[in-house]
């Protein structure tokens, strides 16, 4: 089964593209990874908010910038991370993912703006979540649900300082007491 999942984001621009990197970081964290790599423009407003969903929210997940795209391929195949690439020409995902599943090391690529050619060819499996246009953030949530076999989405997030207790109508969280340190008089 897979150990460590990661996200790498390519193209990011931070006049068109803020909120769906953010929601791609903000997915790959509910689903399941453990770290995302944005390829392109320094972004410190969506780090920043990605770092205090974690605070609030709980668990551990990691979000870093690059602007070298084959500098970070040859750190992830050093690393014997497999390549998987979403895109909507690629073989159909129901079936390579038990194949996929069986990989110790996973990065999952998600486009912005057109991708260059080097991902099609250094990918280990350039795959399809149907082979119509559609939404990056929608093809990473299903990619990473169906290689956790939905596991992740009951998934306890540690330190959590908020958490939601679902409900058939309304809204409603429970909120983690903090220790206080006590005063010394």
């Amino acid at each position: 089964m897979v150990k460590k999942v990661q996200v790498l984001r390519i193209g990011h621009r931070i006049y068109r593209d803020i909120r769906v990197t953010s929601h791609c970081a903000l997915t790959a964290r509910a689903f399941g990874a453990e770290k995302i790599t944005i390829i392109g423009e320094n972004d410190e407003s969506i780090k920043n908010s990605i770092k205090k969903v974690s605070a609030v929210w709980g668990g551990k997940f990691e979000i870093g910038f690059s602007s070298n795209l084959k500098k970070e391929i040859e750190k992830l195949k050093k690393k014997n991370f497999s390549l998987v690439h979403l895109t909507m020409y690629g073989e159909k995902i129901q079936d390579k993912i038990k194949e996929i599943q069986k990989k110790n090391n996973i990065c999952i690529i998600v486009g912005a703006e057109k991708v260059p050619p080097v991902i099609y060819q250094k990918s280990d499996y350039n795959i399809s979540i149907g082979n119509q246009p559609h939404s990056e953030i929608a093809a990473l949530a299903i990619t990473l649900n169906e290689l956790f076999e939905g596991k992740k989405l009951n998934k306890n997030f540690s330190n959590a300082k908020i958490k939601v207790i679902p409900q058939k109508k309304g809204k409603k969280t429970e909120k983690k007491r903090m220790k206080t340190a006590k005063k010394a008089h």
